[in-house]
C-alpha cells in the first residue's frame, strides 16, 4: 500500500469525460485508486479567423473541493503529460481560480443599498402605488 509521486495527466473516464489534473496513484488492498488534484476540462475553441484557443473550466462546478478519488475501474486510459503548454495553462488557471476564491467580497453598504425583504417589499409597493395613481395621458 502506498502513494506514487504525483504527475500531470489526461484521464479519459468511462463516462466519456476527459479531465486534466495533477494525479497520484494509490494502491489500496486489491485495487488501484487515482487521487486527482483540482481536475479541469479543457475545450478547444476555434474562431472564424482560424485562431485556436482553449477554455479551461473546473471539472465539477458545484464544489470547492480540490481533491477527488477515482477507482481505476472507472478509467479507460490515462496519459502522463509533459506538454509544458498544457501544464502552464493548468497552473495559470489554478492561480486565477485560487485568487478568485480567496478574494470573494462580502456585501457592504459602499456596494449599494442593502435591505431586508420586508423593507424592499414596502418600498416597491410604494413605488408601484405611486405609478398606478398617476393620471394616464
Amino acid at each position: 500500500m502506498g502513494i506514487e509521486d504525483d504527475f500531470y495527466a489526461t484521464i479519459k473516464l468511462k463516462s466519456g469525460e476527459e479531465v486534466f489534473a495533477r494525479v497520484a496513484a494509490s494502491e489500496e488492498e486489491d485495487r488501484t485508486m487515482l487521487i486527482i488534484h483540482t481536475p479541469v476540462t479543457i475545450i478547444e475553441i476555434k474562431n472564424k479567423g482560424g485562431l485556436v484557443g482553449y477554455k479551461v473550466e473546473p471539472w465539477l462546478k458545484t464544489t470547492r473541493e480540490d481533491m477527488f478519488i477515482i477507482n481505476m475501474d472507472r478509467v479507460i486510459t490515462l496519459s502522463e503529460s509533459s506538454d509544458m503548454e498544457m501544464i502552464h495553462m493548468y497552473q495559470h488557471f489554478l492561480r486565477d481560480f485560487q485568487r478568485e476564491y480567496h478574494h470573494q467580497h462580502k456585501l457592504n453598504r459602499r456596494m449599494g443599498y442593502i435591505s431586508n425583504v420586508n423593507d424592499a417589499k414596502e418600498n416597491l409597493e410604494k413605488i408601484f402605488k405611486l405609478d398606478s395613481k398617476e393620471p394616464k395621458e
